[in-house]
């Protein structure tokens, strides 16, 4: 069993990589010294050389775990590493990027409010991002609140802690085919399930290396593809919701 297992997508990030990785696992060997704890990073697919400097990271850190995957999009990467902290047993899961443009700082403002909820987010109060990602996220707060009835600040946010066992069962009602961004759809079922989200603010820095893949998607696709699933599922949330309290 696992206290913590924290879940890092990875696409083409070989200018931090390294710099990512020993910094959140320093993290968990100098915050839980005497637990079991890792780092799961997903190399979705990378073109770089990320997966060459994972796999020579994971035969030194021994807290990190590297699973390397064709490339399926961001979204299909978190929720192979969810899996994977699931099938480690892990009573808390922590989601976080590897373009470090978040800081270890400020887990413990979430892992403060673990006794009070199940699924705790983080909000990028000042958000350092291109305009098309910025413009994404307000599409989607105001669809989330148009179709659900509820409003999350960040719903798609990539810093989150949820309890292993409440992980577990919102995987189990997560929709098929998997969505664009599976985190959008935990934050709803989580908020509408009676979950208190916190929506606490962290730090966002500017992003100094790599790419931004949502750049190479076409604006209004992503925002009708995300329309569309979101739609979709609103006419079975109900069943999910009641699974979930159950």
């Amino acid at each position: 069993m696992y206290l913590l297992s924290i879940v890092m997508p990875a696409y083409n990030e070989q200018d931090c990589i390294e710099k990512v990785v020993y910094n959140w696992t320093g993290f968990l060997k100098n915050k839980f010294p005497n637990d079991n704890t890792t780092l799961i990073v997903i190399n979705d697919g990378s073109k770089d050389n990320t997966k060459v400097l994972l796999d020579k990271l994971q035969q030194e850190v021994p807290n990190l775990t590297v699973i390397n995957q064709k490339n399926g999009g961001h979204g299909n990467a978190v929720v192979n590493g969810y899996r994977k902290a699931l099938e480690l047993n892990s009573q808390y899961v922590f989601q976080t990027d590897s373009d470090d443009q978040f800081v270890s700082d400020d887990f413990d403002k979430l892992w403060s409010k673990r006794d009070q909820s199940q699924f705790i987010l983080g909000y990028r109060e000042v958000r350092h991002d291109a305009g098309v990602r910025l413009f994404i996220t307000k599409f989607l707060r105001s669809t989330i609140s148009l179709i659900y009835g509820t409003y999350i600040m960040d719903s798609n946010i990539p810093f989150r802690l949820i309890k292993g066992t409440f992980l577990q069962k919102l995987m189990d009602q997560l929709p098929d085919p998997e969505p664009f961004a599976p985190n959008i759809f935990l934050s709803v079922m989580a908020k509408k399930s009676g979950q208190t989200l916190f929506d606490i603010p962290i730090t966002h820095k500017d992003r100094e290396t790599g790419e931004v893949s949502i750049v190479k998607w076409n604006l209004w696709k992503v925002c009708i593809r995300s329309f569309k699933e979101l739609l979709r599922f609103r006419l079975e949330l109900n069943k999910h919701v009641k699974a979930i309290r159950a």
